[in-house]
């Protein structure tokens, strides 16, 4: 049953970040700030499931649909690492470390943020 639960979530996960990254390039946004948006976005979202999960009343459910199938397919550390190596390879250093720095502050902050919402 966990295997389902995962996989339904890592297919709505998957299903969110296309159309949020491709609305997000419709509205002007790069392929960083897309990335940086799920990603940020998923964290957070992790975060309220990590905090609600840690309750005694939380349903057995809640982290394999929602934490590892959603959150895991919504973000995406593997594009967010293509992104900065293209960027450092492009010559553009000072992008790559922003992106790392922005990226990890923002994703820490967010998870916190969702974890101390929904946390006993």
């Amino acid at each position: 049953m966990t295997v389902l639960l995962v996989a339904a979530g890592g297919a709505l996960g998957a299903l969110g970040r296309w159309w949020l990254v491709a609305r997000a390039g419709r509205s002007g946004a790069t392929a960083a700030g897309g990335t940086l948006l799920v990603n940020v976005l998923g964290s957070f979202v992790l975060g309220l499931v990590a905090g609600w999960s840690a309750h005694e009343s939380a349903p057995g459910w809640v982290l394999p649909l929602l934490g590892a199938g959603l959150c895991g397919a919504l973000t995406t550390y593997s594009g967010h690492a293509l992104i900065v190596v293209e960027a450092a390879r492009e010559g553009r250093t000072r992008h790559a470390l922003s992106d790392v720095v922005l990226s990890l502050a923002l994703t820490l902050l967010a998870v916190t943020l969702g974890w101390s919402l929904t946390s006993p």
